[in-house]
């Protein structure tokens, strides 16, 4: 039984008038008001349609909305959804929400989302994002299921994106992940996704919670420790995925909470990615991608001037992090013009892979690392950009296997520099 003193007396209350489930749903919030009506209906709707003879609940963890979000969660009318789906719920369908801070922090919404699990006995779990307005019925299905009717304990999502959607995805989470762990997950950063009690009850117990990385990156931490586990994990497609357009000063920050935590990753997980080769596909329900082709309008140029500013910049923290080999080749190309700049797959896997051993090392702050990579990682998605401007979504998905297969060849140079020098 995990550590229950970080739950409230008020919410500990709440759970005991639920009783046991078959079902839980989490939903993390801040200031979600615009979208977390539709959401909840969405999940009513779904329960109702696929799960009406289990005992569910949603379990509404807010980071201190001000906007009402809380009280639009518990005062969802089971009736609307009933309505719009011409079902009725054979049991209670009860709604509950609980405030953990001033701040949103998702590694104590997830922390409470498990603990909440683990206290109701829920058999399958599911935590759905408020940003995610696309979110069906049949999306819910589609991730509980495998783990209520089939006994798989980790269901992660694959989408319908744009060809240029995600790009530190493709062109680094997911293929390092790949080549580290030897499964092909598209998605080991997920917002959406399904687990068992037993993988919930094991990650709540021993993720170590009180410590930055594990706050900031909890969804990763948790594929990885399923991986690492070696628990039973597929994959189901929700349908598209929306596009939203960051900001460049936002790369930072997500940086941290997807490349940090995965760096961080390997030193206690070692054992389980040190021998691993090559890589195989897991169980999957639906395409493992699709890609649209839309127009979208994206600032190419920018992105190779920063690589080039970030280059010269930061040429004394690089020669505590890069080999003298990969330093003066990336000064090299940070001198050709725009119609001649490319930033070759080999040579961004040799960069990851000697940040990943930096940061191992701790040769300088493991945060100036992940910010200094920053600027490298707009150099190559200016290549890709570059590359898949005219691609078909074949020709995308082509691009993105061979960086996989990149990172799967040169993983031995990775355990070679991990512990030694180049």
């Amino acid at each position: 039984m995990a550590e229950e003193s970080f739950l409230t007396d008020a919410f500990l209350g709440q759970l005991i008038s639920v009783g046991e489930l078959d079902i839980l749903v989490g939903v993390p919030t801040h200031n979600d008001a615009k979208t977390i009506g539709s959401i909840v209906e969405t999940i009513q709707a779904g329960i109702l349609t696929f799960f009406p003879r289990e005992r569910a609940a949603i379990v509404n963890v807010d980071g201190g909305s001000r906007d009402g979000t809380p009280e639009l969660v518990v005062n969802a009318a089971i009736g609307d959804a009933q309505r719009s789906s011409k079902l009725y719920a054979l049991r209670t369908l009860p709604s509950i929400s609980t405030q953990y801070a001033s701040n949103p922090a998702r590694g104590t919404a997830l922390r409470t989302i498990l603990a909440a699990a683990e206290l109701l006995r829920a058999k399958a779990c599911a935590v759905i994002s408020p940003e995610s307005t696309g979110v069906t019925a049949d999306s819910l299905a589609a991730l509980l299921r495998p783990v209520y009717a089939e006994t798989f304990d980790l269901v992660l999502p694959t989408y319908q994106r744009h060809r240029f959607d995600g790009i530190l995805l493709t062109n680094l989470l997911y293929p390092m992940t790949r080549a580290l762990y030897g499964l092909e997950i598209r998605e080991p950063y997920a917002l959406e996704f399904a687990f068992s009690g037993r993988l919930g009850s094991r990650f709540l117990a021993q993720n170590p919670w009180h410590e930055e990385t594990a706050q900031a990156a909890s969804e990763i931490q948790f594929t990885i420790a399923a991986i690492a586990g070696d628990y039973r994990i597929c994959q189901s497609f929700l349908g598209t995925k929306e596009h939203a357009e960051r900001r460049s000063a936002d790369l930072v920050p997500a940086m941290r909470q997807t490349v940090g935590a995965l760096f961080a990753s390997l030193e206690p997980n070692f054992s389980s990615w040190n021998t691993k080769t090559g890589s195989q596909p897991i169980p999957t329900t639906g395409t493992q991608r699709e890609f649209t082709l839309e127009p979208l309008r994206l600032n190419r140029k920018r992105l190779r001037e920063m690589f080039s500013t970030g280059v010269a910049e930061l040429e004394s923290v690089f020669h505590s992090i890069l080999s003298p080999s990969t330093l003066t080749e990336l000064q090299r190309i940070a001198g050709l013009e725009e119609a001649h700049f490319r930033y070759p797959s080999e040579l961004w896997v040799k960069t990851v892979y000697e940040f990943a051993a930096a940061y191992h090392k701790s040769v300088i702050s493991r945060d100036h690392i992940i910010q200094a990579l920053a600027p490298l990682f707009r150099g190559r998605a200016f290549t890709f950009l570059t590359e898949n401007r005219n691609g078909s979504a074949d020709d995308v998905e082509n691009n993105i296997e061979g960086l996989c297969l990149e990172f799967e060849r040169m993983k031995p140079y990775l355990l070679q520099i991990w512990n030694g020098r180049e």
